[in-house]
C-alpha cells in the first residue's frame, strides 16, 4: 500500500505566476518515468513547441537533474532516483532547485522540486551488539550511559521513543538524547556471569519502523582465569596473491573474568620475521589479515602461534595453520638448455639443433604448459621428456638468402586465465661452398697502346661468391688458350687476389688489333667453385709506321715517268702520287709537299690528294725535263716521313724524246679484245658443266651407316678412368636436346670439331655449377644392388658433410624410444662442505662414465632453483655444490627432501634424483623476545596461571625444546606442560599473594632446554607489574561544546578541545579520545586520542556542508566511557570562481549571417552565496560578438557585424566571468567559431593579361605559359577550373591551337606553329569555381612566334637547274669594276635570319670577278686581257645570317666574247678511249673466272683424297671391351646438347676443356681448323695412332 502511494501521490502544491515560478511537491523514491506535473501547462508553454525550441531541464553547475521534460506532452517526469536522505540529510526542508530552459527566444523559467520524506529508513544503532563490563561490586543505582540509535528520516519519521527487555536486574532511563541502564538490582557474578538485554528504537511514521541492539552485561570479577581460545587448531585456505588487508580468519579467546581482566588482546606468538612481514594480527578483534606478498611458490603453508592475553597479562596459546592455494601468477620460463651454434646450412630436414625446457611455477593444470613457435621459420619444436623440447629444422637452410634466424618460441600454461612467455633464440647459419664466384659483368673489355711498357695495368675483373670466409675469397687466374698462335699466358697475366690483368709483352697493332682471353674465378672451398669470363683485349694505334709510296715506286730508275702536254693551262693535272700508311688514325692522314724541282714555280702539289698540278700555262721557255722530290708525311707525333723521285716531260709525242722509241699503235689491239671475249666465254662454261656434275653425283649418291662392333660387346659406359670429371649439365647450350653420337673409326677430326661459341665461351653470370642427385647414382654405375644397400650408399656418401645432422636425428629418434629413467635417492646431514661426496651416481645408474663429459652430464632442477649438487664429469660422482640447510629448506617438516635432475644430451636422458637431508642440532632455543611484561592485578588469588611464551628451535626431534627451569623467587613457580605433536610450554603459577604497596616490580628468569648432544638453551627474563583496580568513570567538562571555523582552513587547524577527566589512577585514569557515531566526519576532523583537539583533516568546503555535529567519547583504560556533543559551524569565504557552462553553440556560422544573429547561449555560475556568488560576464572587444544578458545567470552571444569569412575564418572569443566577492574572483572561457564559407568571390587572375613566346616547329604538346587565378573561398568554391573561351584563329579554332590544364592553368601548344604563316594571335581563358551558383573571370593571353632560320635562301637568278654553259657575254673590253652580271636571292625567313650574303666559292679565274657582299652584284677586278680564259664559271653561294647559317649554290658561266660567233664548237670524245677501257674489263674477268675455276677444283681434290672411305671394324667377335675407356686427361661430355638434330654419340674432353669448344660440322666441310677455334684432341685422334692396324687396343 505504501509502495502504491509513493508511485502515485503526487500533488501540485504552489503556482506563482508573477515570477513565472512553479513548484512542485512529491515524495522521495519515486520510480524513473513517474509524471510530476505538467509543466508546459503550468508555465502556459506551447507544448508542440518543445522540440523546435530545444527544451530541456537545466540545473547549476552541471549537477544531476533529476527530472526531465517530455518534449511530446510537456509532462515534468523523473529522471533519476531521488533520495532525500541523501540530498538533504537531516534538514527538514529539502528543496531541488532547477530550471526550464527554451531557445528561440531564450526563456528561463526557474522551478522548485519539494522532496517529503517517506519513512524508508528505520533506527539503527552503530553495532549489533554493545558489551559492557560491569563489575559484580558495582552499587544499585549505577548508571552506564548508551550511545543514541541513528534514523536518516526527518521529523515524525525519526527516532522518537525507546524500550527494554524486561529484565531482573536493569531499568532504562531516557532524557533527551540521553540513555541510560540504571542498576536496579545488585549483580552476583557467582550467580549469572552475564546478562543480555535487548534495547528497541522506535520512530514515528507509518508504518512504524524500529532498530534493536542486544546489550551484553558482563559481570567482572577477579582476574583468576586466563583467556581461553575457541579451538586449539584454527584452519583457513588462502589464495596466493591475496591483496594486504584480506581477512584470512579471526581468531577468538574469551576470559571468564570481566573488565580488563577479561580484555582479551590478540599477538603473535614465536614466529619469523618472515611470518610477520606477510600477516599482521588486529590485536583487539583477533582477525588475522594478509600484510605482505602471498606466494604459494614461496611458501604453501603457514604454522602461526597466536597469543591472548588479558589486561592483567595471563595469556593461553592456539595454533593457526593457512594452506595457501595456488593461483596462475606465474609465467612459463622458456631455458635452452643445448644449443648447435652455428648450424651448418646443408643439415637436413628433421636435424635437431637445440633442446628447450619450460618450467612453470604454478601447480596442477596451471603448471601445465604448451610450446610453439613462429610459422616463418624452416624450424619446429617437438615435445620430448617431461617439458623439454627439441628444436629440430622443417627445411633446407641457405646462409646466402637467412644467415641469421630470431626463433621466438612462446610458451603457455593451461591456467584461467592462460600466462604467456616468449624467448628469442639465435642461430647462426654456418657456410657451405655451395656457390661459385660470378663476375660483376658479362664481359669485359680492356684498351692498350701499342708498343706498350710489359706489365703495364689493362683493366681488372671482380667476381663476388655469396659465401663466407675462405668460401667467398675469390682467386683469379688465366684459362689456357693461344692468341695469334702463342699461348695467352705469353701475352698476359692477372693478378691471383685483385683479379688486376698485366701486359706481359708490348704489343703491335700492325700484327694483331685485338684477342680475347678466359679469366677463371675460383674460391677457396673445399671442393672450389669457379666460373669464367671474356676479356676482350683491344689494341690502339701508335704512329710507328713511315709513309709508304706505292707510285711512282721508289725504286724505279725510268728517267721519264710522265707526258705534259705544251698546251696544258694552269691547274693541269699532270701526274699524282699515291701513298699508303700501315698505321690508323690521324697517324695515316698523309700529306704531300714538293721539296724540291726543276722549275719551282711550274708545278704544285695537292696537299692530301697527291695529285700534281701546272701553277701556270706552259711555256716555250719551260725546260723538257722537269725532276720533282716529292715529301709524304703523316699526322702521328710526331710525324714520319718517305720521299720519292718524279720525272715528268714536257711533250705532245713521245716521239719527241729522243731516247725513246716510238711506241706505234696497230691492229693488234682490236684483235686482243676479241681473243679475250672468246677465252671468257670458254672458261665460264666450262667451269658452270662442272659444277652441275659435282652437285648431280653428290645428291645421288646414298651413303650407308656403318657397324662399330660386330658382336655382343658388354661396355659399363658410365665408367670414368682416374682424374677425369664429369661436366655433364654444366648448362651453357642455348637450347636442350637429348642425343648420343657414334663415330665410325674412320671419322675424321673435322666431322667433330671443338670451336668457339658466339657467346664468348663464358659461363653465365647467372648460371652455377652444381651436382645434380643422378651424378651420385653414376658413381654406382648400372649395379643390381637392393634399394637398402642405396640407401646405405647415400648415407655414406652425405655422411661427410651431414655427420651433424645424424647425430641429432639419431639422438632424437633415441628419445622417442627411450623417454624417461628411474630414480635414486640418497640421505645425507644438512650443512655438508662443499665438494663433499654424495654417492657415484654414474655406476648407481649404470652410466658409461667416459662419455658424460660428451653428452653434458649436468645437474639440473625442477623449477631451476638453486643447485645444490652437481656431477665430477671425471669420476661419476655426485657433490655438494652449495650449503645445504634443512631449516632453510624445510622449516619444521619431517621429512626434507631435495629433488634433482641429471640431465644426459645426444641421445636425451633424464634421470630424477631424490637428496634426503638429515637434520643436526646446530640451533639453540630462542624465546620470541629477551624480555617478557606480565601485568597482574594485585587482587589476583593464589593459584592463579600466567602462560608463558614458549621457546623455538629450529631444528626437530630430540633437537627441539625438551624442558624449561625457573630460577627460584618468592612468589612464583613454573609448571612445565605438552602440547598436541610433543611441543613443551610453560605456566607461572602464583604461589604467594602479591601485595603492590610492598612491590610493585618483580623479575624472574625462564631457561629452555633442546635434547641435543651436546645440549643448547636460551633464556627470557620476565618483568611482572602489579596493577591496581578500576571504578570509575571519565567525566567531560561540558555537555556541548560548540566552535565556528571558515571554509578551506588549513590542515591541523585547532577547533577546539575537550577535557575529561578520570578519578582513577594508572592506566584507570588514563583518558582517550574518540569519535562516536558520525558519518565521515573521520576524513574532515581529526581528534588527538590524548589531548581531547580537535583538527582539521580534510578539505571544508562551505558549499557541501555549513555545519557539524559530532558525538565524542571518552575511555579510561579499561573500556568506562563518556560522551559530549560538539557543533562547528562553518562560514562562507569567496573561494570558487565563478564557471561558465556552453549552453547552446551555432558552429560553424555563415558568413552571410545578419547582424544581431544570436549564435550561442552561455550561463554562468558561482558556488559561493550572497555577494560573493554575484558575478558579471564580459567578452573581449575586437571580435564582431557581444554578450546580451538573458534571464538570471543566462547570457546570448550575438554578432554585431557583418562576417567575411576571406578576413577570418575562425574567432576565439574569450568569455571573461567575475564575481562580486573580495578579493573578486573570475574564470575564462574560449568559444571556437568557424566562418562557413558562401561563395561569393568569383576566381581572379593574377594579371591582366598574359603572354607566351613560343618559337617556330615547336614539339605538339609542349608549354607555353601558365595562367593563374585565385579564389580566396573554401574548398569547391575555392577551387579553379580552367578552360579555353570558343573563338577563331585564322580561321580554326582556337582549340586546334591551343589546350589549357583544367586543373594548372598550363597552357600547351596543340600543333606546330609557323612564323611565315602567322605571327601572333589572342585567346581567352576562362576560370571558373565549383561553387553554386559557380563563378567566373577570364584573361587575356597573346601568343607570340618567334621565327627560326628553318628556310634556306632562294636563288631566283639565275635559275638552280639552268644547264646553259654561258648566260652573260662580257665585252673583252670591260674594265675594271664594270657591272656583269646579278644574282638575285630572297629568303622567307625574317629578321637576321633573312640577311643575305653573296660569295664566289669557285671560279676559272680567281683574281677576275668579285661578287657584292650583300648587293649580289658580279664586277670585274681589272680590266679583261687577251690571256684571260674565254670561258669562265663562277660558282657563288648564298648565305642568310641564322644561327646555324643555310646557304645555296648557283653557278654563273661567262664568256669573254663580244660575239656568240667567236665562241669554239666542243670536241668529241673519240671511241678509242672507250675501247682501251672494255678491254681492261675483259681481262679482269677472264682472269677472275679462271682462278676461281681452278681454286674450287684444288678444293675437291684435297676433301676426296683425304676422306676415309670405309671404317674398319674394330673387333671380330664377341670381346668385353670398356668402350668408356678413356686415355689420361680426357672426359666425358655426354649430353652436352649441341646438335640441332637427334644424334647419338659419346665424347671425351679433357679436364680442362670448356663446353662452348664443343661443336659438329657437317663432313663436307673444309677440313681446315678456322683461326677462331681451338685445337682439341677428339676419340679419333687416339684411333689414328695405330694406323690401319687391326690390332685391338689391349693388344697395344
Amino acid at each position: 500500500m505504501m509502495g502504491l502511494k509513493r508511485s502515485c501521490f503526487v500533488f501540485f502544491l504552489m503556482w506563482q505566476a508573477v515570477n513565472g515560478d512553479a513548484s512542485y511537491s512529491f515524495q522521495e523514491e519515486m520510480k524513473r518515468g513517474s509524471v510530476i506535473g505538467n509543466i508546459a501547462k503550468d508555465l502556459n508553454l506551447d507544448w508542440s513547441k518543445l522540440s523546435g525550441r530545444n527544451a530541456r531541464v537545466d540545473a547549476a553547475g552541471n549537477r544531476k537533474r533529476y527530472c526531465d521534460i517530455s518534449i511530446s506532452n510537456g509532462d515534468l517526469i523523473i529522471a533519476d532516483r531521488i533520495d532525500r536522505e541523501e540530498l538533504c540529510g537531516e534538514k527538514l526542508s529539502c528543496v531541488l532547485k532547477r530550471d526550464i530552459v527554451l531557445e528561440n527566444p531564450l526563456e528561463l523559467h526557474p522551478f522548485s522540486l519539494h522532496i517529503q520524506d517517506i519513512n524508508d529508513n528505520s533506527p539503527q544503532f552503530k553495532e549489533e551488539f554493545i558489551n559492557l563490563e560491569i563489575r559484580e561490586s558495582a552499587f544499585r543505582g549505577a548508571r552506564f550511559v548508551i550511545e543514541e540509535a541513528h534514523d536518516a528520516d526527518v521529523g515524525q519519521n525519526s527516532v522518537q521513543q525507546y524500550s527494554l527487555k524486561k529484565n531482573d536486574n536493569f531499568i532504562l532511563a531516557v532524557d533527551g538524547n540521553t540513555i541510560e541502564l540504571v542498576l536496579e538490582k545488585e549483580l552476583d557474578r557467582e550467580k549469572q556471569q552475564e546478562i543480555n538485554l535487548v534495547l528497541t528504537a522506535l520512530d514515528g511514521g507509518s508504518p512504524q519502523r524500529s532498530g534493536t541492539v542486544v546489550i551484553h552485561v558482563t559481570v567482572l570479577d577477579a582476574n583468576d582465569n586466563a583467556p581461553v581460545f575457541s579451538q586449539a587448531v584454527y584452519k583457513a585456505s588462502l589464495p596466493e596473491n591475496s591483496p594486504v588487508d584480506t581477512v584470512v580468519v579471526t581468531v577468538s579467546a574469551t576470559d571468564a573474568d570481566e573488565g580488563v581482566n577479561g580484555d582479551v588482546t590478540y599477538e603473535f606468538g614465536h614466529v619469523t620475521d618472515d611470518v610477520k612481514r606477510v600477516f599482521s594480527i588486529d590485536r583487539k578483534n583477533g582477525k588475522i589479515k594478509v600484510n605482505g606478498a602471498i606466494d604459494f611458490e614461496t611458501v604453501t603453508t603457514y604454522d602461526l602461534r597466536i597469543k591472548a592475553k588479558d589486561g592483567l597479562g595471563l595469556s593461553s596459546y592456539t595454533k593457526v595453520s593457512i594452506d595457501v592455494t595456488d593461483v596462475n601468477d606465474n609465467i612459463p620460463v622458456i631455458y635452452v638448455k643445448s644449443l648447435a651454434h652455428p648450424v651448418p646450412e646443408n643439415v637436413s630436414p628433421g636435424t635437431e639443433v637445440g633442446i628447450v625446457n619450460v618450467q612453470d611455477s604454478d601447480s596442477d593444470n596451471n603448471q601445465q604448459v604448451r610450446c610453439s613457435m613462429q610459422q616463418n621459420v624452416p624450424f619446429k619444436l617437438v615435445p620430448s621428456i617431461k617439458n623439454y623440447y627439441s628444436l629440430v629444422t622443417t627445411g633446407q637452410l641457405d646462409r646466402e638468402l637467412v644467415s641469421d634466424y630470431n626463433i621466438t618460441i612462446t610458451a603457455t600454461d593451461e591456467g584461467s586465465p592462460p600466462l604467456s612467455s616468449s624467448k628469442t633464440v639465435q642461430l647462426s647459419v654456418a657456410d657451405i661452398n655451395d656457390n661459385p664466384p660470378v663476375f660483376e659483368e658479362q664481359t669485359y673489355s680492356a684498351y692498350v697502346t701499342e708498343n706498350n711498357k710489359p706489365g703495364s695495368t689493362l683493366c681488372s675483373v671482380t667476381a663476388r661468391d655469396p659465401d663466407w670466409r675462405q668460401n667467398g675469397t675469390v682467386i683469379y687466374s688465366l684459362l689456357p688458350g693461344e692468341a695469334n698462335g702463342a699461348p695467352v699466358s705469353s701475352y698476359l697475366s692477372v693478378n691471383g687476389d685483385t683479379g688486376v690483368i698485366h701486359a706481359v709483352r708490348s704489343f703491335d697493332y700492325e700484327q694483331f688489333r685485338s684477342f680475347k682471353v678466359h679469366v677463371m674465378a675460383r674460391d677457396n672451398g673445399s671442393p672450389p667453385l669457379s666460373s669464367n669470363v671474356t676479356v676482350s683485349v683491344f689494341i690502339s694505334d701508335v704512329n710507328d709506321n713511315s709513309p709508304q709510296i706505292l707510285y711512282p715506286a721508289p725504286e724505279g730508275n725510268s728517267f721519264m715517268t710522265e707526258l705534259v702536254p705544251k698546251a696544258a693551262h694552269g691547274g693541269s693535272l699532270v701526274s699524282k702520287v699515291i701513298a699508303v700508311d700501315a698505321d690508323s688514325g690521324q697517324n695515316a692522314w698523309l700529306s704531300y709537299h714538293i721539296v724540291k724541282s726543276t722549275d719551282p714555280g711550274l708545278f704544285t702539289i695537292g696537299l692530301h690528294s697527291g695529285e700534281i698540278r701546272t701553277q701556270r700555262d706552259i711555256s716555250e721557255s719551260d725546260s723538257m725535263k722537269q725532276n720533282l722530290i716529292v715529301a709524304v708525311k703523316d699526322n702521328g707525333q710526331p710525324s714520319l716521313s718517305a720521299t720519292c723521285s718524279m720525272y715528268l716531260l714536257i711533250s705532245d709525242n713521245l716521239a719527241e724524246v729522243p731516247e725513246l722509241k716510238d711506241i706505234s699503235y696497230d691492229e693488234k689491239n682490236s684483235k686482243l679484245t676479241s681473243y679475250l671475249i672468246i677465252a671468257l666465254v670458254s672458261v665460264s662454261t666450262f667451269f658452270l658443266t662442272f659444277i652441275i656434275i659435282i652437285l648431280g653425283v653428290r645428291f645421288c649418291r646414298r651413303r650407308k651407316p656403318r657397324l662399330l662392333f660386330d658382336g655382343a660387346v658388354a661396355i659399363p659406359s658410365a665408367y670414368l678412368p682416374p682424374n677425369y670429371a664429369d661436366v655433364d649439365g654444366t648448362g651453357t647450350l642455348r637450347s636442350a636436346y637429348n642425343y648420343d653420337a657414334y663415330l665410325t673409326t674412320g671419322s675424321r677430326t673435322s666431322d667433330f670439331k671443338f670451336v668457339t661459341s658466339y657467346n664468348d665461351n663464358t659461363l653465365p653470370a647467372d648460371q652455377t655449377l652444381r651436382k645434380s642427385p643422378s651424378d651420385f647414382a653414376d658413381a654406382f654405375g648400372d649395379c643390381d644392388a637392393s634399394p637398402e644397400v642405396a640407401v646405405l650408399i647415400f648415407l655414406a656418401v652425405t655422411m661427410g658433410y651431414n655427420r651433424f645432422a645424424l647425430l641429432y636425428g639419431l639422438a632424437f629418434i633415441f628419445l622417442v624410444l627411450h623417454p624417461v629413467y628411474g630414480d635414486v635417492s640418497y640421505s645425507i646431514p644438512e650443512e655438508m662442505k662443499r665438494g663433499s661426496v654424495i654417492g657415484n651416481i654414474a655406476k648407481d645408474l649404470g652410466l658409461d662414465l667416459g662419455r658424460l663429459s660428451a653428452r653434458k652430464a649436468r645437474i639440473d632442477t625442477e623449477d631451476n632453483n638453486v643447485q645444490y649438487c652437481g656431477v665430477n664429469l671425471n669420476t661419476g660422482d655426485l657433490v655438494v655444490q652449495e650449503r645445504i640447510d634443512r631449516e632453510g629448506l624445510c622449516a619444521k617438516k619431517a621429512s626434507c627432501v631435495l629433488k634433482q635432475e641429471l640431465v644426459l644430451e645426444n641421445p636425451l636422458e633424464l634421470h630424477r634424483i631424490s637428496i634426503s637431508v638429515q637434520d643436526i642440532n646446530d640451533n639453540s632455543p630462542q624465546f620470541k623476545e629477551e624480555s617478557l611484561k606480565i601485568e597482574i592485578q594485585e587482587s589476583a588469588d593464589k593459584g592463579a596461571r600466567f602462560l608463558l611464551d614458549e621457546a623455538h628451535d629450529g631444528d626437530i626431534g630430540e633437537n627441539a625444546v625438551q624442558g624449561y627451569s625457573l630460577q627460584q623467587n618468592d612468589h612464583f613457580k613454573l609448571n612445565v606442560k605438552t602440547k598436541g605433536g610433543g611441543r613443551k610450554y610453560g605456566e607461572l603459577v602464583l604461589d604467594q599473594e602479591l601485595d603492590r604497596e610492598d612491590r610493585k616490580e618483580i623479575l624472574l628468569l625462564v631457561t629452555a632446554l633442546d635434547g641435543g648432544s651436546p645440549q643448547r638453551s636460551g633464556t627470557v627474563v620476565i618483568h611482572v607489574t602489579v596493577l591496581d583496580a578500576n571504578d570509575n568513570v571519565p567525566v567531560f567538562s561540558q555537555t556541548v561544546y560548540k566552535a565556528s571555523l571558515p571554509e578551506n582552513s588549513p590542515l591541523d587547524t585547532l577547533v577546539i578541545t575537550v577535557s575529561a577527566t578520570d578519578a582513577d589512577e594508572g592506566m584507570y585514569g588514563e583518558v582517550t579520545y574518540g569519535f562516536d557515531h558520525v558519518s565521515d566526519e573521520n576524513q574532515v576532523f581529526s581528534l588527538n586520542p590524548k589531548t581531547g583537539e580537535v583538527k582539521v583533516a580534510g578539505s571544508i568546503d562551505y558549499e557541501k556542508e555549513s555545519s557539524y555535529e559530532i558525538q565524542i567519547s571518552a575511555k579510561d583504560g579499561l573500556g568506562l566511557a563518556s560522551y559530549a556533543t560538539v557543533i562547528i559551524e562553518i562560514t562562507d569565504i569567496n573561494d570558487n570562481a565563478p564557471v561558465i557552462y556552453m549552453k547552446s553553440l551555432t558552429n560553424p556560422i555563415p558568413e552571410n549571417v545578419s547582424p544581431g544573429t544570436e549564435v550561442g547561449i552561455i550561463n554562468v555560475q558561482d558556488r559561493d552565496s550572497e555577494n560573493n556568488r554575484q558575478v558579471r560576464c564580459s567578452i573581449q572587444q575586437n571580435v564582431p560578438f557581444k554578450l546580451v544578458p538573458s534571464i538570471k545567470n543566462y547570457y546570448s552571444l550575438v554578432t554585431t557585424g557583418q562576417l567575411d569569412r576571406e578576413l577570418v575564418s575562425d574567432y576565439n572569443i574569450t568569455i571573461t566571468a567575475t564575481d562580486e566577492g573580495s578579493p573578486p574572483l573570475s574564470s575564462s572561457k574560449t568559444v571556437q567559431l568557424s566562418v562557413a564559407d558562401i561563395n561569393d568571390n568569383p576566381p581572379v587572375f593574377e594579371e591582366q593579361s598574359y603572354s607566351a613566346y613560343v618559337t617556330e616547329n615547336n614539339k605538339p604538346g609542349s608549354t607555353l605559359c601558365s595562367v593563374t587565378a585565385r579564389d580566396p573561398d573554401w574548398r569547391q568554391n575555392g577551387t579553379v577550373i580552367y578552360s579555353l573561351l570558343p573563338g577563331e584563329v585564322n580561321g580554326a579554332p582556337v582549340s586546334s591551337y591551343l589546350s589549357v590544364n583544367g586543373d594548372t592553368g598550363v597552357i600547351h601548344a596543340v600543333r606546330s606553329f609557323d612564323y611565315e604563316q602567322f605571327r601572333s594571335f589572342k585567346v581567352h581563358v576562362m576560370a571558373r569555381d565549383n561553387g553554386s551558383p559557380p563563378l567566373s573571370s577570364n584573361v587575356t593571353v597573346s601568343v607570340f612566334i618567334s621565327d627560326v632560320n628553318d628556310n634556306s635562301p632562294q636563288i631566283l637568278y639565275p635559275a638552280p637547274e639552268g644547264n646553259s654553259f654561258m648566260t652573260e657575254l662580257v665585252p673583252k673590253a670591260a674594265h675594271g669594276g664594270s657591272l656583269v652580271s646579278k644574282v638575285i636571292a630572297v629568303d622567307a625567313d625574317s629578321g637576321q635570319n633573312a640577311w643575305l650574303s653573296y660569295h664566289i666559292v669557285k671560279s676559272t679565274d680567281p683574281g677576275l670577278f668579285t661578287i657584292g657582299l650583300h648587293s649580289g652584284d658580279i664586277r670585274t677586278q681589272r680590266d679583261i686581257s687577251e690571256s684571260d680564259s674565254m670561258k669562265q664559271n663562277l660558282i657563288v653561294a648564298v648565305k642568310d645570317n641564322g644561327q646555324p647559317s643555310l646557304s645555296a649554290t648557283c653557278s654563273m658561266y661567262l664568256l669573254i666574247s663580244d660575239n656568240l660567233a667567236e665562241v669554239p664548237e666542243l670536241k668529241d670524245i673519240s671511241y678509242d678511249e672507250k675501247n682501251s677501257k672494255l678491254t681492261s674489263y675483259l681481262i679482269i674477268a677472264l682472269v677472275s673466272v679462271s682462278t676461281f675455276f681452278l681454286t674450287f677444283i684444288i678444293i675437291i681434290l684435297g676433301v676426296r683424297f683425304c676422306r676415309r672411305r670405309k671404317p674398319r671394324l674394330l673387333f671380330d667377335g664377341a670381346v668385353a671391351i670398356p668402350s668408356a675407356y678413356l686415355p689420361p686427361n680426357y672426359a666425358d661430355v655426354d649430353g652436352t646438347g649441341t646438335l640441332r638434330s637427334a644424334y647419338n654419340y659419346d665424347a671425351y674432353l679433357t679436364t680442362g676443356s670448356r663446353t662452348s669448344d664443343f661443336k659438329f660440322v657437317t663432313s663436307y666441310n673444309d677440313n681446315t681448323l678456322p683461326a677462331d677455334q681451338t685445337l682439341r684432341k677428339s676419340p679419333s685422334d687416339f684411333a689414328d695412332a695405330f694406323g690401319d692396324s687391326e690390332v685391338s687396343p689391349e693388344s697395344t
